[in-house]
């Protein structure tokens, strides 16, 4: 019973600080602040950082990951790394060529 009374305030207490999700979203759309990532040389700062090793080694094993994940790709169209992300390749069919008609008018469309 203590448990229960344990997860039900944490619980509570969460639910009134974080935003519903549709108020979160709306939020993000107002500030129009760009996004930036964090580059290949601050990954590696902090990857040698918090494992003692150079900034140098941790750049050459996020190389050697990039060729590992560009060559498994192409093997095999599917390269996961565990809790982080999926890349997986799909086959987009080809459009035909021929008239589309575009907000109001015939257009005459290639084929790719």
């Amino acid at each position: 019973q203590g448990f229960l009374c344990t997860v039900v305030s944490f619980l509570l207490a969460h639910h009134s600080t974080t935003m519903a999700p549709m108020k979160a979203m709306k939020a993000m759309k107002g500030s129009k602040a760009a996004v930036k990532s964090m580059p290949k040389s601050a990954i590696a700062a902090a990857i040698a950082e918090e494992h003692e090793l150079k900034r140098g080694v941790c750049a050459k094993i996020i190389d050697s990951l990039a060729a590992l994940a560009a060559a498994e790709v192409k093997k095999t169209g599917k390269f996961v790394i565990p809790g982080v992300a999926m890349l997986k390749t799909r086959v987009k069919p080809a459009t035909k060529a021929g008239k589309r008609e575009v907000f109001g008018k015939e257009v005459m469309v290639k084929a790719k």
